[in-house]
C-alpha cells in the first residue's frame, strides 16, 4: 500500500479490492474479549485468508473456523518474533489440511532471503470441511442441498 500503518479494516479493503490475499499476525491470546462473530466475520468479508498467532483465545479460534478463515498458531511460539512488517508471507499446505497437518508460513523478507515457519492447527474433519465451503453456514447449505 502506502507503507504507512492502517487498521484491518481499511488495509483489508484496499488487499481485496486491489485482488491481495492477506493474513493477520497476532501475538498470544489473539481474540479475547472479541468472542463476537462479527469479530471473525470482518476478515473474512475484507479477503482475509487467515490469521496466524502464539495463541487464541479459545471462542475467537472456533468463531473464526466457522467463517471459513484458518486460524493457524506458530508452532514454536518465538517464530512470531522471525516475522516483521514488511515481510510478505505464502501459506504452504492449505490444500492438503488434514487433522493434525502443519501448514508452512513461507517469508520473504525485505531483503530478498527467505525462511519456512512451521504452524499447527486445531481444526477437526467438521471444521476442515467448513473451511473448504468457505464456512459453517455454506457448509450447512451444501449439505441441506445435496
Amino acid at each position: 500500500m502506502t507503507g504507512a500503518w492502517g487498521g484491518v479494516p481499511e488495509v483489508g479493503a484496499y488487499y481485496r479490492d486491489h485482488g491481495i490475499g492477506w493474513v493477520v499476525i497476532g501475538d498470544e491470546n489473539y481474540g479475547e474479549g472479541s468472542s463476537r462473530e462479527h469479530a471473525a466475520l470482518e476478515p473474512r468479508f475484507l479477503g482475509g485468508t487467515a490469521v496466524i498467532t502464539r495463541s487464541f483465545a479459545r471462542i475467537h479460534e472456533t468463531n473464526l473456523k466457522k467463517q471459513g478463515m484458518l486460524p493457524l498458531n506458530f508452532k514454536n511460539p518465538a517464530d512470531y518474533d522471525r516475522v516483521k512488517p514488511d515481510d510478505k508471507v505464502d501459506l504452504i499446505g492449505i490444500k492438503e489440511l488434514a487433522e493434525g497437518s502443519e501448514v508452512t508460513l513461507r517469508v520473504h523478507h525485505k531483503d530478498g532471503s527467505t525462511e519456512d515457519l512451521p504452524l499447527v492447527h486445531t481444526f477437526n474433519q467438521g471444521q476442515i470441511a467448513w473451511h473448504r465451503a468457505g464456512s459453517a453456514l455454506n457448509h450447512m447449505a451444501k449439505s441441506k442441498s445435496a
